[in-house]
């Protein structure tokens, strides 16, 4: 009898050995399109990726709601650096991710857009804005392209060289200076990219730079010499092309040594009236051109505000409006979830991430594919990936963003 029994406990664990064995072995069925991004969620840029985090939970939770295809949103901190966001990339990969909306900072997004366009994954970041991370970049001595075009890879955000242009052309249209300086962060691509095409524009408009002065990642607490050049040169109008950590920084060391010109920022700048122990009053004035303005009166903004506000207790800046869209434009592409749906009305969650790029780049570059959100009208994409859409001009007074005409 005790013979009998011990075979039949051998047995019952057997069983359940390979009970466990084959549910570890079964593959898990997608219940939704599982996006993933990286992005700095702590440390000094932290404000941007949690913007960004934000904003996409929010799009994924309206999109949800509607109740037809579902979406699921995850994001790895990459404390803004390349290595730690290509480790992120793949965790994500692990995790099942079948769209990528890339990394918050440029620097990590071209490391990452390398990573997605080797495994033809959908890519659409909202704010990394370096050429390198579309590729197609040609070598102006050479003519020859030095980073291969990244087929699969758009961006929502614009482009560095967009950004300088358009920042030099509406300083020359609106007569904002005579004579400008122009302080820039040498080691970031963000900053050196629109700083080039800022400079060969206002050149060609007859802009008069009188001042050109730089900072490194090492050097970025101390101002003064690049605020005495600028003051030195006369210039009435100082140009910022980085992110608002460091002007702000600028802005003080201008009020404290009495120097008054006008600033002129980008993108970037935005997030300065939320930075924590900021004098806003040292932003009165400041201009700059961004997609996005969370005082705007349409019904659009005025409704994602007020839940950005009421979930995060913040008020949303651009790359938490251009996140939303990049959540909204893949909706679209997808139209509606049509696309996705299989014969009896279910949604083939597991696609695999190479067909669903395929599907993507197909609908984004597709004559006719508009998308219409917070940041633009009638948005549109290149077949190099980059977005078409009008920046807006925005002014700060009394701790407020208003538009410019």
């Amino acid at each position: 009898m005790k013979k009998f029994v011990k075979i039949i406990c051998m047995l019952t664990v057997l069983a359940l050995a390979l009970c466990c064995f084959a549910g570890c072995g079964a593959k898990k069925e997608n219940t939704a399109i599982k996006i993933g991004g990286t992005g700095p969620l702590t440390g000094g840029a932290a404000i941007y990726g949690t913007a960004v985090y934000n904003a996409a939970k929010i799009a994924v939770e309206e999109i949800n709601a509607l109740g037809g295809i579902q979406f699921e949103v995850k994001y790895e901190d990459d404390t803004h650096d390349p290595e730690k966001a290509v480790n992120a990339y793949n965790s994500l990969k692990d995790w099942g991710m079948q769209v990528s909306l890339g990394s918050v900072t440029s620097k990590p997004a071209e490391a990452t857009s390398t990573e997605a366009n080797a495994d033809n994954i959908f890519y659409l970041t909202p704010s990394g804005s370096s050429t390198n991370i579309l590729g197609g970049v040609v070598n102006p001595l050479t003519g020859e392209v030095d980073i291969e075009r990244k087929d699969n890879v758009f961006q929502m955000c614009f482009m560095d060289p967009n950004q300088g242009e358009a920042s030099a052309t509406y300083i020359s249209e609106q007569k904002l200076g005579t004579k400008i300086a122009v302080i820039y962060k040498n080691d970031d691509v963000y900053s050196t990219g629109i700083y080039n095409s800022f400079k060969a524009k206002a050149d060609a408009l007859g802009l008069s730079i009188v001042s050109t002065t730089t900072f490194t990642e090492d050097t970025k607490t101390d101002f003064s010499v690049q605020v005495a050049a600028a003051k030195e040169a006369g210039a009435d109008l100082v140009f910022l092309p980085m992110y608002y950590e460091s002007a702000a920084l600028i802005l003080k060391e201008a009020k404290d040594t009495g120097y008054a010109p006008k600033f002129f920022g980008v993108d970037g700048m935005d997030g300065i009236l939320t930075l924590d122990g900021f004098d806003t009053s040292l932003a009165e004035g400041v201009m700059l051109l961004t997609p996005f303005n969370a005082d705007s009166e349409d019904e659009a903004t005025k409704a994602f505000v007020a839940k950005y506000q009421e979930q995060f207790g913040d008020i949303p800046n651009q790359f938490a409006a251009d996140t939303y869209d990049c959540v909204y434009a893949i909706y679209k592409a997808l139209e509606n979830g049509d696309a996705l749906k299989n014969e009896d009305g279910t949604y083939n969650y597991n696609i695999s991430a190479s067909d669903l790029c395929d599907m993507l780049v197909e609908a984004f570059t597709a004559e006719g594919f508009t998308y219409s959100g917070l940041t633009g009208e009638n948005m549109t994409w290149t077949v190099e990936g980059a977005v078409s859409k009008s920046p807006k001009g925005m002014v700060i007074q009394n701790g407020a963003y208003v538009g410019m005409d």
